[in-house]
C-alpha cells in the first residue's frame, strides 16, 4: 500500500504565492478487535498492523508476549486478534494516544529489572540513524519514528506512524515477534515522553526510553519510580538524562 498521497497546495515563499504538488502522509482509522470484540479505533498509518496490534496489547497489559496470540488477521482497516483468557472488563485500559486514568495505574507498575548499560555515543549515533531511516517523515514531515534497539542481536527495528504511541507499539510488537529480550533493549523515538508512554515502556520491561524531545513531569516521576532511564533532547552532541543515570556510560 502506498503510504503517501500527492495533493495540490498553495505555497507562500519570499512574498510570492505558487501552486505546488505536495506529498502528505496517508492515515486511516483502523479498528482493533480482540476475540471479535471491538476495543478501540485508531488513527494510524495503515502499515505494520500486526506489529501494532501485538505491541499495543503487550503495552496495555492484555498479553505478555506474542506467543499468547492464537491468531491475528488483518482485513483492510480491521485487525482481529484471537487470544486466550481475554476479559474486556479486566483490561488495564490506557489508550495508545491518551493518558486518561494513569494516576490509578502507577500502583500496578512493577520495577523494571535490567543490568543494561549503553555508551553515551550510541545515543547520539542512533538518533541520527533514526532520522535517516524515517523514509515517510523525510518525504512528508508528517510522521513520528521509533526504533527498538537490541545490540546483543544486532537489531535496530524502525517503524513510523502519525502517532508516536502507535510507532512505539509497532516496534514493541515487531520485537516481540522476534522474541527479543526487552530487558536488554531500549526504545529511541521522536516525540515527548509523557506518563502514558513511560507506563507502556515499564509494562513491557524496557529499561531505557530516549527521545529528541522533553519529558513531562508525570513521565519523569513515573520513570523514577519504575526504574527507567529517561533521556531527552538528544540533539547534536548533547542530551539530558533525567532518571537512573547509571545506565549511560561516559
Amino acid at each position: 500500500m502506498k503510504l503517501t498521497r500527492e495533493i495540490t497546495a498553495m505555497k507562500y515563499k519570499d512574498g510570492k504565492n505558487e501552486k505546488k504538488i505536495e506529498e502528505i502522509v496517508f492515515d486511516e482509522t483502523v479498528s482493533l478487535k480482540i476475540n471479535d470484540t471491538p476495543t478501540r479505533n485508531f488513527s494510524t498509518l495503515p502499515d505494520s498492523l500486526i506489529d501494532f496490534a501485538a505491541g499495543y496489547m503487550i503495552g496495555e497489559g492484555i498479553i505478555k508476549s506474542f506467543e499468547e496470540i492464537e491468531e491475528i488477521e488483518v482485513r483492510e482497516t480491521t485487525i482481529n486478534a484471537k487470544i486466550e483468557n481475554y476479559h474486556a472488563e479486566k483490561d488495564l485500559v490506557l489508550g495508545s494516544d491518551s493518558s486518561g486514568g494513569w494516576r490509578s495505574r502507577i500502583k500496578n507498575i512493577t520495577l523494571v529489572k535490567s543490568y543494561l548499560k549503553i555508551k553515551k555515543d550510541e545515543l547520539i549515533i542512533n538518533i541520527e540513524k533514526l532520522r535517516k531511516n524515517a523514509d515517510i517523515w523525510q518525504k512528508t514531515g508528517g510522521t513520528h519514528v521509533a526504533a527498538f534497539v537490541n545490540n546483543k542481536n544486532n537489531e535496530f527495528i524502525v517503524r513510523e506512524d502519525v502517532s508516536r504511541h502507535v510507532a512505539v507499539d509497532k516496534v514493541i510488537g515487531a520485537a516481540s515477534r522476534k522474541k527479543l529480550d526487552f530487558s536488554q533493549s531500549y526504545v529511541i523515538y521522536s516525540g515527548r515522553m509523557p506518563v502514558d508512554m513511560v507506563i507502556k515502556i515499564a509494562r513491557v520491561g524496557i529499561p531505557i526510553l530516549a527521545s529528541n524531545a522533553a519529558p513531562s513531569f508525570s513521565g519523569y516521576t513515573t520513570a523514577e519510580k519504575a526504574n527507567i532511564t529517561l533521556v531527552g533532547f538528544i540533539r547534536g552532541d548533547r542530551f539530558n538524562i533525567y532518571t537512573h543515570t547509571d545506565r549511560i556510560e561516559f
